[in-house]
């Protein structure tokens, strides 16, 4: 059983596949960055109308590839926030088997508080701390 509060469905679809007949590992990628998004999203931190109003940019991903995905396979994102610094927060997500909870894939991904339109980073926002970490504690 994992700790995360927070999941979302992806649909795998048939150009998600390669010649192997599996997800391609690119898409595994995009299915951890749609997990993000919703995240934010359902946090109420992104509205989802402008990436301009996004506020965050990728720094640095770790991926593990555990098990390939099929095309029929009911998969889902688990998403969490498991450090919030000055200016970065680590997301820590996993790729399961909604159906039998097989971890596919498990992941960190470095977030940095950026602003696209100056091309610089800025302060994590008391707001946003102050709502990841509420969301996040009550998971203990």
């Amino acid at each position: 059983m994992t700790d995360y509060r927070f999941y979302y469905p992806i649909q795998v679809r048939w150009m998600d596949l390669d010649t192997q007949w599996h997800v391609n590992n690119a898409r595994f990628l995009s299915f951890l960055e749609s997990g993000r998004l919703a995240y934010l999203r359902y946090l109420g931190l992104f509205d989802g109308k402008s990436f301009h109003d996004l506020g965050l940019i990728v720094a640095d991903v770790h991926l593990s590839f555990l098990a390939p995905i099929d095309l029929d396979q009911n998969i889902r994102v688990g998403v969490k926030v498991t450090r919030i610094g000055n200016k970065s927060m680590d997301f820590d997500s996993q790729i399961e088997d909604a159906d039998t909870g097989k971890v596919m894939a498990t992941s960190k991904t470095v977030m940095v508080a950026y602003h696209y339109l100056t091309q610089s980073t800025f302060p994590v926002p008391e707001e946003w701390r102050a709502v990841m970490e509420k969301f996040e504690k009550n998971n203990h």
